[in-house]
């Protein structure tokens, strides 16, 4: 299947990586031309803008960092999608608003092209891992016919419909509910701390005993010792999908107070200049506001 792939940063480079290792033929486009270089190993032919990636392919895969990003490589100048065939189909995986996902599958369709939205759950370590679960919601036979290539990148494809937008909801809802994890996390171990409890104790206790979660037992081995940095997914883009889900929201009248209260300490993050730490930093702020030091050298 000939395959163009645009987008290539901490989760497109290992994804598009594993499109190419499974055989097939593939396009990359990259603002940054040096991420697409890394892949010269494999063969891929780089294209000099969005629209030559999508000239001529089956499957147009973008992952891209927000919505503004999305809209210039698929709506912009050099449009993707004004070169992608008719009959091709847009495989969306960034974590996008669901208003811009139903305003990409509407111009699909005039364009007689399909629109498939399949963000992901999973950090860049499991990209590079092939761990990724990839939620996708579209078309029956659009599913179908890019099966191989989402099977490629991953360890499961969980269908959500054939409405772009459920994926996209419950993208942003699974975020909110990781960021209200991190959050959690970050003001019981400044509680704790402040006893003299270590956090990789209470860790120990309440995710060896209480309960399993691996999401505890990622993100509270990052926070316990802190590990912001390098950054897996950057402080301000947690910021970001945390609008997401507050603007998806207000578009159905469900209050989300919890929200409001994360972004206003994602806000704060950013505001001290911790926008591009991991977002698990979220505990930092939790930290220095109990008048706690870092346990650690930042870095």
């Amino acid at each position: 299947m000939k395959v163009g792939f645009i987008g290539l940063g901490n989760m497109g480079l290992p994804i598009a990586r594993h499109v190419l290792q499974a055989g097939h033929t593939v396009v990359v486009y990259n603002r940054t031309r040096s991420r697409a270089d890394a892949l010269k190993p494999l063969r891929p032919t780089i294209a000099d803008s969005p629209a030559a990636a999508a000239r001529g392919v089956d499957v147009l895969v973008t992952m891209v960092a927000d919505d503004p990003a999305l809209e210039d490589v698929m709506l912009g100048p050099q449009s993707a999608l004004a070169s992608l065939p008719r009959g091709a189909i847009h495989v969306s995986m960034s974590t996008i608003s669901p208003g811009l996902s139903r305003r990409l599958a509407e111009r699909h369709t005039a364009a007689g092209q399909t629109y498939v939205a399949a963000p992901v759950f999973g950090r860049p370590e499991a990209a590079e891992a092939k761990k990724l679960w990839i939620v996708a919601a579209g078309p029956p036979d659009a599913l179908e016919r890019c099966r191989p290539v989402l099977d490629a990148m991953g360890q499961g494809v969980i269908v959500a419909g054939d409405d772009p937008v459920r994926a996209n909801v419950i993208k942003v809802a699974g975020n909110f509910l990781l960021a209200a994890a991190i959050e959690a996390m970050g003001e019981a171990f400044a509680l704790t701390r402040k006893y003299g409890v270590a956090p990789a104790e209470l860790l120990d206790i309440v995710n060896g005993r209480l309960f399993r979660s691996p999401i505890y037992e990622n993100y509270g081995k990052l926070i316990a010792e802190e590990r912001y940095e390098p950054a897996g997914f950057k402080l301000k883009y947690g910021l970001k999908d945390v609008r997401l889900a507050l603007g998806a929201a207000d578009e159905v009248a469900a209050p989300m107070p919890l929200a409001s209260l994360i972004r206003d300490r994602y806000l704060s993050g950013v505001a001290r200049g911790w926008g591009d730490i991991d977002w698990a930093g979220l505990a930092r702020i939790a930290a220095a506001d109990a008048g706690l030091s870092p346990q650690r050298s930042p870095g």
